[in-house]
């Protein structure tokens, strides 16, 4: 064994070598040992897998800090142990579970492993026979009356990557106490001979097209003017699913909506884990939109739309005042959505003062701006949407959810799903287009007179990737620097207010006071740090859940008093949010 290992990382190396592992796991650990790749090893061994904010995430490969068949049955196993105990063993009314996958390689693998596990635990599993997009998983749950569910997924991360999230009973991302206690779970399996990998076939279903009915139903449901997509069906739309799961559903619910002129990007339309066409499969990234804006500029379109590998996030371009393509970010899009359903909604005389929307807390706040004043309350949450469909379940029956937003490219119109769904955004962005061209504008138009209304808000996001054990020690000492040294000044602004979830408590730097921010809809402790300007601007650090970064947000705001003012004011803010950046370190 090479001395370059720590004794933790060396015991469980010499676990999976001598215990029950596949020959070729074994061989393949044994290889990484005699080409002395510690770095390698350590990394993939040094700790197990964990639950973040959206589950369990990794590189694929062998050991216990990788995406494998050991690693997926050890959390499936505990999930299960965990089912059995609140639902009761072999319960035919609660216990159950369904499965869906998405287009990375060993998804399909990975979906029947976990299956096979559930069903040799006694649960019965509702697996779709082929890969589907997260939001359907969350919906099937619930219609399937499932006690909980899993998709196999790593979004929109590199193609090394594969992941897992695990959902309750109410199609949302486990939270507390259910994620703690199921990871306790995965920890009490000692051995790999503890996994139950031999499935009941008796117990497995296969699911799809009745549950794609169902689920599409739900979206038309959605629709607020159908009349007004029946006098823009022509309107022209270019969709890329990026080699992902949004090709099964994105053109059938534009179709069904109405939009009949939705010109599909096919060079990225063949479902691929090896992602041919991209760096990284992420509509964040410009890189990866290309090819849909070419397209758009060739076919002289209204709107591009594309979705991420397992179709619960959605990136959109519109041309600008000049016929430029622009990429619309998180924040705008989640802005747009709110603005226009907003609207809507008290057009439709359906704001009664019970209505709510919900956001994470490093959104932009116009969405605050714009729902106080109609009168409509919006709840902030932490990052993740089990936090926002945890709002959902605490309001059911109480207040009326309107939509959900974050900046990370994810969004949520009504409450059949509890998961960001870029398939009913697709169908709401693309509602939304068609009703400002109605009224002879363009989604950039309409962005430009939300501003006008309300502020134009501009939010500037610096991630800094730390991978490894080491790179995750980095991230934890750079929240703990932060804490200790809050600056005096940034950027020339005096910061008024530090709030910290780690302890969940809000400090008034001029008073010294302290106050609580309170637990519950959607508010737990969370190892994020809030700064808040005496100019109104919001500067965020957090460690992601799911990636090996560290990500500052910074959100700044100013007046747009008219049209012609839109690229002069943006590069202000985009100029102050650099100085901040800077000022803070991080350029």
């Amino acid at each position: 064994m090479s001395t370059g290992l720590d004794a933790l990382t060396q015991k469980k190396i010499n676990a999976w070598l001598t215990g029950n592992y596949d020959a070729d796991t074994k061989a393949k650990i044994q290889k990484l040992l005699d080409d002395k790749k510690d770095t390698d090893l350590t990394d993939s061994f040094y700790k197990d897998l964990e639950f973040g904010t959206g589950g369990m995430r990794g590189e694929m490969g062998v050991g216990s800090n990788r995406m494998n068949k050991y690693t997926v049955g050890s959390a499936t196993q505990g999930f299960a142990n965990y089912i059995n105990q609140v639902v009761g063993l072999g319960d035919p009314e609660g216990s159950s579970v369904a499965i869906a996958y998405d287009s990375r390689n060993n998804s399909p693998y990975f979906a029947q492993v976990a299956a096979d596990i559930f069903s040799a635990n006694g649960i019965k599993v509702f697996l779709f026979s082929a890969l589907r997009p997260t939001p359907e998983l969350s919906f099937a749950i619930r219609y399937l009356k499932c006690q909980g569910g899993l998709v196999v997924t790593a979004s929109h991360n590199p193609r090394e990557y594969n992941g897992y999230k695990a959902y309750w009973n109410d199609g949302s991302q486990v939270v507390a106490p259910h994620d703690k206690n199921i990871v306790a779970e995965v920890n009490k399996i000692q051995s790999v001979d503890e996994i139950n990998f031999v499935g009941n076939p008796k117990l497995i279903t296969l699911i799809g097209e009745n549950i794609d009915f169902q689920y599409l139903k739900t979206i038309e449901n959605n629709c607020i003017n159908p009349d007004v997509i029946a006098r823009q069906s022509e309107l022209r739309i270019v969709y890329s699913s990026i080699h992902g799961t949004g090709i099964t559903l994105v053109p059938k619910a534009l179709q069904l909506l109405g939009f009949e002129n939705v010109s599909v990007v096919e060079a990225q339309a063949e479902p691929d884990g090896n992602f041919p066409t991209v760096i990284y499969p992420n509509p964040e990234e410009a890189e990866a939109m290309s090819l849909a804006m070419n397209q758009a500029q060739e076919l002289d379109a209204d709107l591009v739309i594309a979705t991420d590998p397992d179709a619960d996030r959605v990136g959109a371009a519109v041309k600008n005042p000049k016929g430029d393509w622009v990429l619309l970010n998180g924040n705008q899009m989640a802005s747009l959505i709110i603005y226009y359903l907003l609207d809507a909604w008290k057009k439709a005389g359906k704001l009664t003062g019970k209505e709510f929307v919900a956001k994470t807390i490093v959104t932009t706040n116009i969405i605050d701006k714009m729902c106080e004043t109609r009168g409509v309350k919006c709840y902030n949450t932490l990052t993740g949407f089990k936090y926002i469909a945890a709002v959902i379940r605490e309001l059911e029956g109480k207040e009326k959810f309107i939509c959900g937003g974050e900046e990370s490219y994810g969004y949520l119109i009504g409450d059949a799903v509890r998961d960001k769904d870029a398939i009913a955004s697709c169908a709401m962005i693309a509602e939304l287009t068609a009703y400002a061209k109605d009224n002879g504008k363009s989604l950039f138009d309409f962005l430009t007179e939300m501003y006008m209304e309300n502020g134009f808000y501009y939010e500037g996001l610096i991630s800094l990737t730390k991978k490894g054990k080491a790179g995750a020690e980095e991230i934890q000492q750079m929240m703990v620097n932060l804490r200790a040294n809050i600056p005096t000044t940034v950027a020339g602004s005096e910061p008024i207010t530090v709030l910290d979830y780690n302890d969940l408590t809000s400090k008034n730097l001029k008073t010294g006071e302290i106050t609580n921010i309170p637990v519950g809809l959607g508010m737990e402790s969370s190892n994020v740090i809030q700064l808040v300007l005496a100019d109104g601007t919001k500067v965020s650090a957090r460690p992601s859940g799911t990636e090996p970064k560290i990500k500052f947000y910074v959100s700044v705001n100013a007046p747009l008093n008219r049209p012609e003012d839109f690229e002069i004011v943006l590069a202000n803010l985009k100029a102050k949010v650099s100085a901040i950046q800077e000022d803070l370190g991080l350029k």
